[in-house]
């Protein structure tokens, strides 16, 4: 049987990672008290979370900045916590808000295989919680490798064979 765990209201939120770029993984964390759930995502999901967030807090009519320390925002630790004990990998993520108590709900699904019910933890966080988390994932998903700028795929740290380069084109 599938469990939901709620970290409602979760104390602390961030999204970090592990590893050189290239090889690094992506974590989603929160905790609730001495409750602390860590859970890997893929660097897209980041993304998706950053721009799903962006675009809820824009029709609640709050101003958001991917740069960190924008003007009108706080900081906060964003740092991932000790220890790092993965409970499941995420096959999918929702983005939901409740007026009742004005908190973002971020809703994690566990990648499980067809015909098999996930696992799910939801993160309540608050609006302030999800304006400096947004400057923290842009910044994460932006500082991956270089991009080739002749092709646009990211260079590896050993080396980057260009298709564009000496009429290799794909």
């Amino acid at each position: 049987m599938a469990r939901h765990i709620e970290l409602n209201p979760a104390s602390h939120v961030t999204v970090g990672t592990i590893g050189e770029p290239g090889q690094r993984v992506f974590y989603l964390q929160g905790s609730k008290t001495d409750h602390l759930i860590t859970l890997v995502i893929e660097k897209q999901q980041a993304a998706a979370l950053a721009d799903s967030l962006i675009q809820l807090l824009q029709q609640l009519g709050q101003s958001v900045s991917v740069e960190p320390h924008a003007e009108g925002q706080w900081t906060a630790d964003l740092r991932l916590r000790e220890p790092i004990e993965v409970l499941f990998r995420v096959g999918q993520l929702g983005l939901g808000y409740s007026d009742d108590v004005q908190r973002i709900v971020i809703l994690t699904y566990e990648l499980v295989e067809e015909g098999i019910e996930p696992n799910m933890v939801s993160f309540w966080i608050t609006i302030a919680q999800a304006r400096i988390l947004v400057p923290r994932i842009a910044a994460l998903v932006k500082s991956g490798r270089p991009l080739c700028g002749n092709c646009g795929l990211p260079i590896d740290m050993a080396g980057h064979f260009c298709p564009n380069r000496n009429g290799h084109k794909h």
